[in-house]
């Protein structure tokens, strides 16, 4: 993973990066938050078999636009060649992600049951054919992992994971600290994560429970980690990335106002409909305004609105005025 993805600097800029989130890291959301300061930013996870048949929906998830920061495409699959395809796909010379990252943590039974995601934690010399596959097809380009800590209790194997996808060639590999039973409940254990980055010689992205740039900080600390990846702590929170990089370097980090929510949440809405149109902006926007306005006075009151919004200017219209009370 070396050149102007996120290697570099001493300010904590290439130290931040942007989960895979179905449903939310979209392009305009991948912007905002490489505006805000994330050194990396991942597609919505995308079916490599679904590239394989040529679906056109799926192309689209993985459009970059010139406007954002570096971009990491996120696929899943089981079968060693179907992958490579993908990598082979995701590789031409008129791809833009700087990387190939396999998904083998969804803990989602649609996507376990086909031996896919999760399913991966209990078949590791499948997923190191996978790796293998892949490098061979990605004609140089950085191929990495982002695994759970294991299936269950009873079976947490990240570091022979980690070991397998390693000799397979990978680049990098990413930890999440739950396992597949737990999907997203319970507490991440960063313990696991530190265990990993002692197994390998490869980076390691720790992952799990970082909701502020104080946990960012924390868990590089802690576990020795390379890099750090946000999730749900960047819901309606592009702004985290600027406050973790605040924490690292030791700057003082001003929390953003009622007001500049509205505003950066408005820029989100339009550029939504720029990509896919006005409808479906409208109706993506509705979950971003609880997770933009989560705990705000009125909060409640202007979601409820929201939800029954048809229009891109009501939306905005509507946004506007609740933005313009409170702090």
């Amino acid at each position: 993973m070396e050149g102007r993805d996120i290697d570099g600097g001493t300010d904590g800029g290439t130290l931040f990066v942007l989960a895979p989130l179905a449903g939310v890291t979209d392009k305009s959301f991948r912007r905002l938050c490489g505006e805000c300061g994330a050194a990396l930013a991942y597609t919505e996870m995308v079916s490599a078999k679904a590239l394989w048949y040529g679906d056109q929906k799926t192309k689209r998830l993985l459009e970059i636009d010139p406007a954002e920061g570096p971009v990491g495409y996120q696929i899943f699959g089981s079968e060693p060649e179907i992958m490579a395809h993908a990598a082979r796909i995701l590789s031409g010379p008129d791809r833009a992600g700087v990387l190939i990252d396999v998904n083998m943590g969804c803990p989602v039974p649609k996507v376990v049951r086909t031996g896919e995601g999760s399913a991966l934690l209990k078949d590791p010399d499948r997923a190191g054919r996978i790796i293998e596959a892949m490098k061979r097809a990605a004609g140089g380009k950085a191929v990495t992992a982002k695994i759970r800590m294991g299936w269950d209790a009873a079976s947490v194997n990240a570091a022979e994971m980690a070991r397998t996808i390693e000799a397979a060639g990978a680049d990098a590999v990413c930890v999440h600290g739950r396992t597949r039973e737990q999907y997203y409940s319970g507490k991440a254990d960063w313990d696991v994560i530190a265990a990993v980055k002692a197994a390998v010689r490869i980076p390691v992205i720790g992952n799990g429970d970082v909701y502020s740039g104080q946990d960012a900080v924390r868990m590089i600390r802690q576990t020795g980690c390379d890099r750090v990846m946000i999730a749900r702590g960047a819901l309606g929170n592009p702004w985290i990335f600027a406050e973790a990089r605040a924490a690292y370097s030791g700057a003082v980090f001003e929390a953003p106002t009622r007001q500049e929510k509205t505003q950066m949440f408005i820029r989100h809405a339009r550029l939504t409909a720029e990509d896919k149109g006005e409808h479906m902006a409208v109706l993506e926007m509705r979950k971003h305004a609880g997770w933009y306005f989560r705990g705000a006075p009125g909060a409640a009151a202007f979601r409820g609105a929201v939800n029954r919004i048809t229009s891109l200017e009501a939306l905005i219209g509507e946004t506007a005025a609740f933005g313009a009370f409170g702090a």
